[in-house]
């Protein structure tokens, strides 16, 4: 890297914190948002705010200043379940493409939610089916990237997020007889998505699709009783179902392509 500059869209739950990462290692960085009541936060982490909506024409001349000097643009804006959302996320990643020079170099943020179901392990060279308009709606952009940018953009798939104020269950404390209580939980912590895209960079890795995703897959009952009870919730109840539906998010090429340790290897140990 020359500049040592990063340009980071969507600076939420994730992308702040990987903003401040990369600030604290000596990078400059830029960071958009929507929200014009999110410029001082930026401001007081020494990032360079930038307030614009993706797809909307005002936002062409804020693109430029934006990308201008930054070696690395971070994609990090999840689609909204809205209707026609296929067209509409596609449509917005694709305003932004024309400003990227073929000097810079892009990661998009993506979800292992693009994997269907297979009740076996899922891995990124998998023919992909999915069923819901928001995974379609990745998998298009994931395409997109790809035609547009060839080797000058990776792809990584990460699995469920957790973390700071991030820890699933609340959505299903005190629900009763829940299906699939055997199906494999697929998480990774904000610690290992910001270590594994700082890998990425560090290793010059371009072209690639990367799972991000945890070593171990504890069961939806082991997994989610323990999160509601930590945060003081009732826990669910889970009843045997033959119709079991699943998969589990293989990391080996995170492992053996950069050389990667997942600091939170196992999610129970996350609870803890």
């Amino acid at each position: 890297m020359i500049n040592k500059q990063i340009s980071v869209l969507g600076c939420g739950w994730l992308g702040l914190p990987l903003a401040k990462h990369f600030i604290a290692n000596g990078f400059k960085v830029k960071g958009s948002t929507t929200s014009i009541e999110k410029v001082d936060v930026l401001k007081s982490n020494t990032i360079e705010p930038f307030v614009f909506t993706l797809g909307e024409e005002s936002s062409d001349s804020k693109y430029i200043d934006f990308l201008e000097g930054s070696d690395i643009i971070f994609i990090n804006i999840p689609p909204k379940r809205i209707d026609n959302i296929e067209t509409i996320y596609k449509n917005q990643i694709a305003s932004v493409l024309p400003f990227i020079s073929e000097a810079q170099r892009v990661i998009f943020i993506s979800s292992t939610s693009v994997y269907q179901n297979t009740n076996n392990w899922v891995t990124e060279d998998l023919d992909l089916h999915p069923q819901k308009a928001s995974r379609k709606a990745v998998l298009a952009v994931e395409a997109l990237l790809q035609k547009e940018l060839k080797d000058r953009v990776t792809i990584i798939r990460f699995a469920g997020l957790v973390g700071p104020d991030r820890l699933p269950g609340k959505f299903l404390a005190g629900k009763k007889d829940l299906p699939n209580p055997s199906g494999p939980v697929n998480v990774i912590h904000q610690t290992d998505c910001i270590r594994l895209i700082w890998e990425v960079i560090a290793k010059n890795c371009w072209g690639e699709i990367i799972n991000g995703c945890s070593d171990k897959h504890p069961t939806r009952e082991e997994y989610y009783t323990k999160v509601t009870k930590q945060i003081g919730l009732e826990p669910p109840t889970f009843i045997e179902d033959s119709n079991l539906s699943f998969k589990k998010v293989c990391n080996t090429k995170s492992k053996t392509l950069l050389d990667f340790k997942y600091q939170f290897s196992d999610p129970m140990s996350i609870l803890d």
